[in-house]
């Protein structure tokens, strides 16, 4: 008796150990998740234009196929490189995650230099519309993953630099429920945006009662406002984050100039508040890790419109799509 009660014990024991472990995944890759906000916001106000000109019933598939896409280039590519640098070559992981918050700032600059009307963008080519359709749904389908790879290895890096020291297991677990949690999260997203039309549409037409087709109509009404702000929240979120992760990987690597300037900014307005000072301090500092990541992204739209897009078009071109 005395031995079943050990093993009971033991039993418990390895229990406890092991909803401890869960929880630590559970937390780390919540604190991960949230660096990389930015990168998600995009990937999340981004993907609908994959499904925009397809009929109803192919846009949930079609939005499935791309998730299922990005969790293969998370999970099978991405996270096994992020573990092998982790191991093996740890000091590439803030290089990488600069070049990562380059590509971020270039992106949100852009955007804001096309609104503006500031400069040179990218004008997004109008593509022929194939015979059949669905080498159009797989042509959308290519491209979106392809975006994606991008943009997760973006998120992977973050997540991997937001992770405390740990073991290898505890990072692999972390990554992989980075991974899962934040596909489901963004697909989930762009599903509910998708489809927030047709089901206005629907309230509208079929509902019984007035303010049923009052609601639906309102939904169809807000969609492209809702649309418009989310590109823009997605624009700030991607400007800022590339910021920050410039600003720290500079002081990381020995040049905490701007970093410190950016914080003893904040500390001497908000030096008189005696509420909220925190925050306040918060707001200021996220706000000029934006305006740098806006700067720097203005100085390398030339560089990447001019250089880096031809070399990323003659290697598509040596690989088209199928």
């Amino acid at each position: 008796m005395s031995g079943l009660l050990a093993l009971l014990d033991d039993v418990a024991a390895i229990a406890k150990v092991a909803a401890a472990s869960i929880d630590d995944v559970a937390a780390q890759a919540t604190k991960a998740g949230a660096k990389a906000a930015g990168a998600v916001i995009d990937d999340a106000a981004v993907t609908p234009k994959y499904v925009h000109g397809f009929d109803a019933d192919r846009e949930l598939p079609i939005i499935w196929r791309i998730a299922r896409g990005s969790l293969i280039n998370k999970l099978v590519y991405l996270l096994p490189a992020g573990l092998a640098l982790s191991a093996f070559a740890p000091g590439a992981v803030t290089p990488l995650l600069m070049l990562g918050g380059c590509y971020l700032c270039f992106e949100g600059a852009e955007k804001v230099a096309k609104v503006l009307g500031l400069g040179h963008h990218k004008e997004e080519a109008a593509e022929a519309m194939p015979e059949d359709p669905s080498h159009l749904e797989e042509q959308k389908i290519s491209g979106a993953i392809k975006t994606d790879f991008i943009l997760s290895a973006e998120i992977m890096t973050i997540a991997l630099a937001a992770i405390p020291e740990s073991g290898f297991w505890m990072e692999a677990a972390t990554l992989a429920t980075v991974a899962v949690l934040i596909t489901a999260a963004v697909y989930g997203a762009v599903a509910l945006i998708v489809k927030a039309d047709d089901l206005g549409l629907f309230m509208a037409a079929k509902g019984r009662l007035r303010a049923t087709r009052g609601l639906g109509r309102g939904i169809v009404a807000a969609m492209p406002k809702v649309l418009a702000l989310l590109l823009i929240i997605g624009t700030a979120a991607m400007l800022w984050v590339g910021g920050n992760i410039i600003l720290h990987g500079l002081a990381s690597l020995g040049f905490a100039w701007p970093y410190n300037q950016i914080h003893h900014i904040a500390e001497v307005i908000t030096g008189g508040l005696d509420q909220a000072r925190g925050a306040a301090k918060w707001v200021l500092v996220a706000a000029m890790d934006g305006i740098f990541g806006l700067a720097l992204g203005l100085i390398l739209i030339p560089i990447g419109t001019r250089v880096i897009t031809p070399i990323w078009q003659r290697v598509r071109r040596l690989n088209p799509v199928a």
